[in-house]
Order: structure tokens, then C-alpha cells, then sequence
């Protein structure tokens, strides 16, 4: 058929001396310009229950006029490149996509689809790695309280420590002088509490709340001192009357913390020692123990050994765990002394008046 037409063009050529230009595939319609995708979609995003992903487009040829998500669950092995043998999810047609606890242990697509006058063209993702499973957020440090226990006073709390990076909400209680017999206080549920008239005579704790993805935890701090009247003047001296335990947010100046007391296990460092844990103890005003003093401390030169912090008890005593670096030995010749540089403070304010540092030493002996 094609050489018949072309003998008729030749034909008719010669018949009027008009030269012809003979096309290849003339008569047939030309190829459509559709999108044409030349970087594929990519996912942002950790893929963890409760997380949010965000879908880019990807690059594509043919200046598309719209785009079109759709989200989808593949099996173990990711599915097919294009994605065409994984569920669609339904619903999940925009830009970000939250991780659902159906998806945990799926791997994730999303199918992007570019169109523009001459049609549409869908390209895919690289699956994600498989969606975590599902995981509650665990409490490894109990909530606290810190703030004067009078009336008039703002108490402030402190979540604790949680894995999983969770979100709080807070609830405050007042309860009997032995921290039972517990009730919510209506509309106290931020971070800060201030002390009423209503609260004198009673403990008070706060029930921390714990959200990651779809999973919630909670822990309640242990009660407060027992709510006084008003706070009580404070002494000349910066300490607060009484004997016993001091807490270190009753310090004030001029009064100062001191530290008096250090262990070390091992006893003498060797060569061999890989961690070691060291025990200082926090006193003041006339060598009652310091509670809530927090302690630092670090090996000096630096990276000898982890540095660490950590609040001191109703003893006035902190054990902080250090383990070994790459700079211990800090030289050859370090044979009879590992130097530490040591400091206790009023809520982590150096500047307060009553925060206190002081170098310790402990042996070594590097032959052994």
C-alpha cells in the first residue's frame, strides 16, 4: 500500500514538475507528548507508626499541569518497581501521609501521577524500609516537681526521661499528707501549678501522660513536701532552718555547696579499665547533705572518660557511671594520678551563688 501511494506521488510529480518530499509514516498520527518522568518520587521521612512522610514529585519532561498521589502497601519484598502489585491505601491521595499501625511491618510506596494536555503518565517510589512496629513510650526517669511547697508558690514539672521521643500532657493532684488519697485538680494541667489556698494542709503530685503514635504511657511523680502557709523568710545565712537534708532549691547566697566526699571503682585505674564509677558527695551549711544538687564531672584533659551529671539524693551522695574514651591514657607517662574536674549546682545555675567546683584526683597505675 505504501509503495503504491508512493508511485502515485511519484506519478503525479512528473505530471506537474512539482518536486514532493516523501515522509516516512506520513499518514499516521504522531506520538502524544505525556509527561515523561526522569527522577523518580522520593518518600521523606522515618517510616514509624504515628510519623508523617511527605511525597516529592520527582522531575519529569512535558511541563505537567497537575499531579496525583496515591499511597500504597507493599509486601516484604517492596512489590513491583512501579508499584502496580501493592494495595492502594485508601484515603492517602495527598503530598504527606501519616504512618498508620495497619502499615507496621509493610513497606511503603506512593505512586505519583503527572498529567498535561496529551494525558496522563505514573511513575513510583523506591519502597521504604518495613514501617516499625508499634511501640509504647517507656518511662526511664520518673517525673518531678521542683518549686517552693507554700501557698502562693509555682511548682514546675519536669516529664522525666521516655523512649521514643513522646509528647506530654500533664495532670496535677492533691493528695493527703502521705501522698494517697489522690484527686485531678480541675484545669491544672500545664506544665507549672500555682499553689492555692485550697492545696495548704495537702501533698501534691503530677501524673505525666505519654503520647508516641498511637500508643500512650504515663508515670506520676512522688508527693511534695507538705504544703505550708506561706514560704518562710529567708535566713541570713541562705539556709534554711531545721536540720537534716537540705534541697538544694532552699539554698540562697551567701551560703555554698561543698563537695566532701569522693569513691572511685576501681579503686586505682589500670590500663585495663574500661569504665569506672565515681561517687561524690554534695554538703552545705554546716555539712548537712545537699538532695537535688546536680553534679557533673569529667576527666581532665577532656575525652579520658564519658562526662556525666546527675542530681544527688537525700544523702547528698551521686554515683555517676563513666565509660572509657579514646584519650585515656592521655599520655604515656600518665603513671600516679587520673585528675577529674567536679561541680555541684542549684538547678544547673553556676552562677548562683552557691554552686561550688573542685579538682579531684585518683590513682593510676598503667603497668597493670
Amino acid at each position: 500500500m505504501a509503495r503504491r501511494a508512493k508511485s502515485l506521488l511519484g506519478l503525479a510529480a512528473a505530471m506537474t514538475g512539482v518536486s514532493l518530499l516523501w515522509l516516512a509514516g506520513a499518514g499516521t498520527a504522531a506520538s502524544e507528548a505525556v509527561p515523561t518522568n526522569t527522577t523518580e518520587p522520593r518518600i521523606l521521612g522515618d517510616p514509624n507508626v504515628g510519623s508523617t512522610l511527605t511525597a516529592t514529585r520527582g522531575l519529569w519532561t512535558g511541563s505537567p499541569t497537575s499531579y496525583r498521589f496515591q499511597w500504597v502497601r507493599c509486601p516484604d519484598s517492596g512489590g513491583r518497581p512501579d508499584g502496580a502489585d501493592c494495595a492502594a491505601i485508601g484515603g492517602a491521595t495527598t503530598q504527606q501521609y501519616v504512618v498508620a499501625e495497619a502499615d507496621a511491618g509493610r513497606r511503603l510506596r506512593v505512586r505519583v501521577t503527572a498529567s498535561n494536555a496529551d494525558g496522563p503518565q505514573t511513575a513510583a517510589s523506591n519502597a521504604t524500609p518495613k514501617v516499625g512496629e508499634v511501640t509504647m513510650p517507656v518511662n526511664t526517669r520518673p517525673p518531678t516537681i521542683s518549686g517552693t511547697v507554700a501557698v502562693g508558690s509555682t511548682l514546675r514539672a519536669d516529664p522525666g526521661e521516655w523512649t521514643n521521643r513522646p509528647g506530654f500532657a500533664y495532670q496535677w493532684r492533691r493528695c493527703n499528707t502521705n501522698g494517697g488519697g489522690c484527686s485531678d485538680i480541675r484545669g491544672a494541667d500545664g506544665q507549672t501549678y500555682r499553689l492555692g489556698q485550697a492545696d495548704r494542709g495537702t501533698t501534691i503530685r503530677v501524673r505525666v501522660t505519654a503520647r508516641s503514635g498511637g500508643s500512650i504511657a504515663t508515670a506520676t511523680s512522688v508527693p511534695t513536701a507538705v504544703v505550708r502557709a506561706t514560704a518562710p523568710p529567708a535566713a541570713t545565712n541562705g539556709c534554711p532552718a531545721g536540720t537534716g537534708p537540705i534541697r538544694a532549691d532552699r539554698l540562697s547566697a551567701p551560703a555554698r555547696m561543698l563537695i566532701q566526699g569522693q569513691q572511685l571503682v576501681p579503686a586505682v585505674v589500670t590500663g585495663g579499665t574500661n569504665s569506672l564509677t565515681a561517687r561524690f558527695r554534695v554538703t552545705a551549711c554546716g555539712g548537712r547533705p545537699v538532695q537535688g544538687a546536680e553534679l557533673y564531672a569529667t576527666a581532665v584533659p577532656y575525652f579520658q572518660f564519658t562526662p556525666r551529671r546527675q542530681p544527688t539524693g537525700s544523702d547528698g551522695w551521686a554515683t555517676l557511671r563513666m565509660g572509657r574514651l579514646g584519650g585515656f591514657p592521655a599520655n604515656p607517662g600518665q603513671q600516679e594520678l587520673l585528675v577529674m574536674m567536679v561541680r555541684a549546682t542549684k538547678g544547673g545555675t553556676v552562677l548562683g551563688g552557691v554552686s561550688t567546683r573542685r579538682l579531684v584526683s585518683f590513682p593510676v597505675n598503667l603497668a597493670t
